[in-house]
């Protein structure tokens, strides 16, 4: 028995699975799938379309897989450990109403519920100052803008006084680099020190006060 006939097996019989959930493609999902997943999965997009509910539907025991393991949206950034912009990550309630709406038997629910597909997807934001060359000790103040990553790896920041700042987490390897832009940039005064688990690129430019001289 190959595995195209076990799919096409494990598609049917998920196809008459019980509904047990009041949680709805047209009223919850499609919003979420709306907002972290059109960017690339969409008729023209990168991958695969998850547009409608009949697109969507085959892939419900996958997508409950990908976004259990935090695979898919691949963001691989841990909610908490830092907040930047563009963030495609979902929330612990989005993973939770997407499991919740495959185990209870994915139904479309009311179609007149569904909200406007977005039809524009802007670029991510752009990366602001230069990559610093030793962050063991900074010998300058500087703003810390974002964080070029390509591993699994935890970035700190240790101020002069000890206090540590939480900057990134990845949990999952990728390819390409992946650039994190924080949404509120962090000044660190001259003593600060980066560490990562693995190696990094940071950027940053000056702070405000010596940019406006």
């Amino acid at each position: 028995m190959n595995k195209f006939f076990l799919l096409l097996i494990s598609v049917s019989a998920f196809a008459h699975s019980p509904i047990s959930t009041k949680i709805t493609w047209s009223k919850e999902i499609s919003r979420i799938v709306y907002q972290r997943c059109l960017f690339c999965h969409r008729e023209d997009g990168k991958a695969f379309s998850l547009e409608s509910y009949e697109e969507a539907r085959p892939w419900a025991k996958a997508i409950q897989e990908e976004v259990l393991t935090r695979r898919m949206p691949p963001w691989g950034a841990v909610k908490g450990f830092g907040e930047f912009t563009h963030d495609q990550g979902l929330t612990q309630e989005e993973v939770n109403l997407i499991a919740e709406w495959v185990e209870g038997g994915a139904p479309e629910g009311d179609p007149n519920l569904l909200p406007s597909r977005p039809r524009r997807f802007p670029d991510p934001p752009a990366v602001t100052g230069k990559p610093l060359k030793d962050t063991s000790s900074l010998q300058k103040a500087v703003r810390l803008t974002a964080i070029q990553a390509t591993g699994t790896t935890q970035v700190t920041a240790e101020f002069p006084d000890g206090h540590i700042e939480p900057l990134l987490w990845t949990l999952h390897p990728s390819a390409e680099p992946r650039t994190f832009i924080l949404r509120h940039p962090l000044t660190l005064p001259k003593g600060s020190r980066i560490h990562s688990s693995a190696p990094v690129t940071v950027f940053a430019t000056k702070p405000a006060r010596q940019r406006e001289k």
